[in-house]
């Protein structure tokens, strides 16, 4: 995985979720199981994508990703959400579920 991969995908496709974790970080291993099982029940057509921020600092740095776990819904190919930290998956679900029911009939 490098930038212009991941630029490309949220170029090409309706709506991309990437989720920045780090290996040494406890919260990221706990959310993004969750966050995916959430994002693969209601909102099945978001590509997923995961970014070690110690692998890919450039791709973490172009998005302004300066603390983890974060996750980043791109509709369009335009940002439409960022959530970082203690993040409510709930909330989130609930937040999205109008915009990609409009997005995607």
């Amino acid at each position: 995985m490098n930038l212009e991969t991941v630029q490309k995908t949220i170029a090409e496709k309706p709506a991309v979720l990437l989720y920045f974790w780090g290996e040494r970080c406890n919260v990221c291993h706990a959310l993004q199981p969750k966050l995916f099982e959430a994002f693969d029940t209601h909102f099945p057509k978001v590509e997923k994508l995961t970014v070690d921020v110690a692998e890919h600092a450039d791709i973490a740095a172009h998005f302004g990703v300066f603390s983890i776990p974060t996750a980043i819904l791109f509709l369009d190919g335009k940002e439409f959400e960022r959530v970082s930290r203690n993040v409510s998956i709930p909330a989130l679900v609930e937040k999205v579920r109008r915009p990609y029911e409009l997005f995607f009939g």
